[in-house]
């Protein structure tokens, strides 16, 4: 009876970090829409617009960004695990939510505190989100064997070696590379959830 009180928690805990990715998919989206739309679009030329435009429409297309990317590293086996899938994608979700905390600090000191428009409530709706997701998925994992191996400590100066400040155009496609990121690894994320509670819910009828 435990085994099974046990085994019903973890299900439950799983379908909670399900609905929590899902929500943190639409509000990552939502947030790259708003940044695009009221900081990147206003500040650069017709040809950078239209790169801006392809890559974001790649993104949205197929999930993954083009170009350059700020963050990419590989699964720790050729065939994982879907626990290994989770571990994976809370690996990146955290390197991504340093580097939100990092360009928000950074536009915090740049623009003031003051600052209250939609794209600003949006970013730190995701950034507590993201925060609760990392929770859960970080208590599905505690017990789990063979997770891959955490990403090195970040530094907040990684990948702003070029940037002079909020204002400047490298700055702004920094941040917008960032959003990309945390789009992607939001939906990759919420389909390796997806993956592990529908094995959990298979394994219940047997």
């Amino acid at each position: 009876m435990e085994g099974q009180k046990d085994s019903e928690q973890g299900r439950s805990a799983t379908g909670r970090a399900v609905a929590l990715a899902h929500l943190l998919q639409q509000e990552c989206k939502n947030l790259l829409e708003l940044y695009v739309s009221a900081y990147l679009l206003t500040s650069v030329s017709t040809v950078l617009l239209l790169l801006i435009q392809k890559e974001r429409e790649s993104f949205l297309s197929n999930h993954v960004p083009e170009g350059e990317r700020l963050l990419i590293f590989d699964l720790c086996t050729d065939t994982p695990s879907s626990e290994q899938r989770v571990g994976h994608a809370h690996s990146a979700l955290s390197r991504c939510l340093e580097m939100l905390e990092c360009l928000i600090a950074r536009e915090v000191a740049e623009l003031g505190e003051d600052i209250e428009g939609e794209y600003e409530n949006v970013r730190n709706t995701v950034k507590d989100r993201l925060g609760h997701l990392l929770h859960s998925t970080g208590a599905l994992l505690e017990n789990g064997e063979d997770v891959c191996a955490p990403l090195p400590d970040f530094q907040c100066v990684q990948g702003l070696d070029e940037v002079e400040g909020t204002g400047s155009f490298a700055m702004k496609l920094w941040t917008f590379k960032v959003l990309l990121e945390l789009s992607h690894w939001s939906d990759m994320a919420a389909h390796a959830l997806r993956l592990l509670h529908s094995e959990q819910e298979n394994e219940q009828e047997f």
